[in-house]
């Protein structure tokens, strides 16, 4: 029953993470290059629930979601017209470095408005649990696990079944080739980016209910995203998803038997002994290049 009861949670985690390292995956295989701003784009996200729950008193989360998704895609337009497009071709480096400062820029100004304690969002369908067959599940936890799944479902529709996801899926396979055929690139790359935040910011939604935001959270969460793109496979989409359900799975079992500090670093023990045995991941390596 206990394990159970884990395995819920893990479930619920690996769910919120999930939508932070698919967003990483589809800026990376749009770009070429990491977004290191990813994770505190989560914790902008955590923390406008946070704000548009003041203006919004006793609105559930499910009602700010779309708000902060929507908001959440525009702040991702303005990084890549800040932090990528105008480095496109400059040694990778560059962005490197700009994803980097875009952090400490929302960091600081995280700080700066809400203060450095942690904070929490409202709860997506009020609190209470499911009792099914003898195991207290939370509703909050079947939720999570419910939202993420229709938003990668929708992620998953999008780039198979439209047009537009075909254009997507192109500018990110061979941007030449795709600009050649007339699909307009930059604007397709701006998309990714509002894309990949606007599911940064679901997350931040998610998480902030259960596990608190506070300024400093989106150092962590990128890592977890990026083990949990290695993992799955570099640039692979379902990696990404498969790679963060057993990065939370390994973190709640270890954090109940031992503590989370032994989680962490049995986790990243776990890292590279997959980079030892299996460095392209568990679906192989699927992005052009790295940066």
């Amino acid at each position: 029953m206990i394990l159970a009861q884990l395995m819920v949670n893990g479930i619920a985690l690996g769910a919120a993470y999930a939508l932070v390292a698919l967003g990483f995956v589809l800026v990376l295989n749009a770009t070429g290059a990491v977004n290191f701003a990813q994770g505190d784009l989560v914790m902008a996200g955590g923390f406008l629930a946070v704000a548009l729950a003041g203006f919004i008193p006793d609105a559930p989360g499910f009602v700010l979601l779309p708000l902060v998704m929507a908001l959440m895609a525009l702040l991702g337009i303005a990084v890549s017209a800040t932090a990528y497009l105008p480095l496109r071709n400059r040694p990778p480096v560059g962005v490197f470095i700009s994803t980097i400062a875009v952090g400490i820029i929302l960091q600081n100004g995280a700080t700066v408005l809400f203060g450095p304690e942690p904070k929490a969002a409202a709860p997506l369908f009020g609190g209470g649990a499911f009792t099914i067959a003898g195991l207290q599940v939370p509703t909050q936890s079947i939720a999570v696990i419910a939202t993420a799944a229709l938003l990668i479902a929708g992620q998953y529709w999008l780039f198979t079944h439209t047009q537009l996801g075909r254009r997507l899926r192109a500018t990110a396979q061979d941007p030449g080739m795709a600009r050649a055929c007339g699909i307009p690139v930059t604007s397709m790359i701006a998309l990714t980016f509002a894309l990949g935040a606007a599911l940064a910011g679901a997350a931040g939604l998610l998480l902030s209910n259960q596990f608190f935001v506070t300024p400093s959270a989106g150092s962590g969460l990128i890592l977890k995203a990026y083990i949990a793109v290695t993992i799955g496979g570099w640039g692979s989409l379902p990696g990404a998803v498969i790679g963060a359900l057993l990065i939370a799975a390994f973190e709640v079992v270890v954090s109940y038997t031992l503590s989370y500090t032994a989680a962490t670093a049995a986790l990243y023990l776990a890292l590279l002994a997959i980079l030892a045995v299996r460095p392209q991941g568990l679906f192989g390596e699927a992005s052009r290049r790295r940066a």
